[in-house]
This record gives C-alpha cells, structure tokens and sequence, in this order.
C-alpha cells in the first residue's frame, strides 16, 4: 500500500506542475508602450523596439494578444489622460476582455512620478498581471524589494523630466542672452528675422540650414519705441493707459486692449527694450516682453 501511495503521490505531483505550466504558459498579455513625440523619435521604430522587449521578457510564459500604444504623448500625463491607456484601463473591468496581464517594454514609456502607485491597486483588484523588464518578469504587488524599486523609478523618471526641462530653459536663455539666438516661434511686434551665419549644430548645418537672430525692424521698432518713451515720460501725469489713446482714436488699436500699462510698468525697467537680445519681462522670456497686433500700425 506504501508503494501504491508513493506512485499515485508522483503522478499527481506530475501531472499538477504540467498543469501549472501549461496555465502558465497559456498566459494572455496587453501590451502597453508610448512615445512622446513625433519630432524626435520614429514612432513606428520605437514601438518595435518596445513590443520586442516586451515579446522578449514573457516568452515561455505566454503570448501578447491586444496592443495599446499611445503616440505623441507625455509621460506626464496620467492614465486617463492617454487616450490608449485611458482605453485599457475601461477594459479592466470588462470579463471578456481576452488577456490576464500587462506587459510593457520599460518602466519611462508606461509611469511618472506616483502613477505607479495609483495603477497598481487597480490591477490587482481585477486580477491582472503587471510584467515589465526592471524586474524580471511579473511584479509582485506584495513585494517590499519590488515596491521600493517600482518607487525609485518613479523618481528617476520624474528627475529624467525636471532635470531636462531645467537644462532646455537654461540652455535657451543663455543661447539669446549670449549669442543673441532666434530660438523659434513668431517675431515679437518691433522685430524681424535676419541672417546668423551657419547652423552651429554641425548636423543641421550639413544640411545647409541657417542660424536666425531678431533685429529691430525698421517698420515697426519706431512704433514700440514710441511707446517705451511716452511710458518714461509719464506722459503728463496722466497715465500708462494713455500711451495707446491716440492709436484708439484712430482706429489701429481695438478699445477693448486700451490699458496695458502693467506690461509696459514690467518691461520698461529694461534699458533698451527694442533691439537688444535678451530684454525679459521679468518672467525669464526673452523679447520685447509683449506680443503686439500684426494689424497695429502708427
């Protein structure tokens, strides 16, 4: 009987872990991935490249069955906001949803910040898997070792962000404060685009693209000139919002923006305000400070 035992013991520890594998196997994964821009980044290449990952990190353990990616937008945005996140997250709830589990090809491409934090109890309330390649393979909600590090790539893609968009900033301000760069965008009234030399970048320049800077625009600079001097001069006591009366009167300037005199009291400070790079309104912008009319004319 003690033989019996041990052959039927055997069979059922054989035939339950090929069960288990073959569940296991069987498994059925959403692939989530995302890109952030069109401009910089080859959607099509980046989304092969995060659904191989993906393909990669659960073979053996099942197959991917539904795709969500979202194009052209920021990790910044929460779930709801992305619109193929937003979808997968409708379909939670749904029992014929057709998979069990998320798969996504890195940590940056799915979460910001705490986002993982608001994700996860969602997931697990219905049952499904999170996979993805920092660990290995499926997380463990449960896991102290997996939530410290789900935490710790969350403030490093948070920091990746903030670091970035402080360099970029900086970066800009320097690059017309110094160099007197045109960094883009429509020519403040009072300015025009003129000629820089060569692309400093030499990639661009290969491709025989030209650096830009503003200059004072012999049309319209007088204008804003104008208005800087009646500004200073007080105009008589009777305030900034008479510097654009007489434009009112004839018709150039619309009398519903009659008063701008905070703009004017906030650039004015400024020593030269029309043809010096780097003039800020006080709030880091670079430029005259303030975007007038196209239609304004003296």
């Amino acid at each position: 009987m003690g033989a019996g035992a041990d052959v039927l013991a055997a069979w059922v520890q054989r035939t339950g872990s090929q069960a288990g594998k073959r569940t296991h196997e069987d498994a059925r994964f959403a692939f989530y991935g995302r890109v952030s821009t069109e401009d910089w980044q080859d959607p099509v290449t980046s989304r092969t490249r995060q659904r191989d990952q993906a393909r990669a990190l659960v073979a053996g353990h099942g197959m991917i069955v539904a795709e969500f990616f979202d194009n052209g937008q920021s990790r910044t945005l929460p779930w709801a906001r992305r619109p193929q996140a937003a979808a997968l997250v409708a379909a939670l709830a749904d029992p014929d949803r057709g998979w069990d589990a998320v798969v996504i090809g890195e940590y940056e491409r799915a979460f910001y910040g705490s986002q993982y934090t608001s994700m996860a109890p969602l997931f697990e309330h219905y049952g499904i898997q999170l996979w993805m390649p920092e660990v290995g393979g499926r997380v463990d909600w449960h896991a102290e070792d997996h939530e410290q590090i789900m935490l710790a790539l969350g403030l490093s893609s948070k920091r990746e962000i903030t670091r970035t968009r402080i360099r970029v900033r900086t970066a800009m301000a320097a690059q017309t404060r110094e160099q007197g760069r045109y960094l883009g965008g429509r020519p403040p009234y009072g300015y025009r685009l003129a000629d820089a030399g060569p692309h400093p970048n030499k990639a661009h320049a290969a491709w025989g693209r030209r650096a830009h800077r503003l200059e004072p625009n012999p049309d319209t600079a007088p204008v804003v000139s104008w208005m800087f001097a009646q500004r200073r001069t007080g105009l008589g006591g009777r305030g900034p919002c008479a510097v654009t009366a007489p434009a009112v009167a004839a018709g150039a300037w619309p009398s519903q923006r009659r008063c701008f005199g905070s703009v004017l009291a906030a650039v004015v400070p400024h020593p030269s305000p029309v043809g010096a790079p780097g003039v800020t309104d006080g709030s880091g912008r670079t430029g005259v400070g303030t975007r007038y009319p196209p239609d304004w004319r003296r």
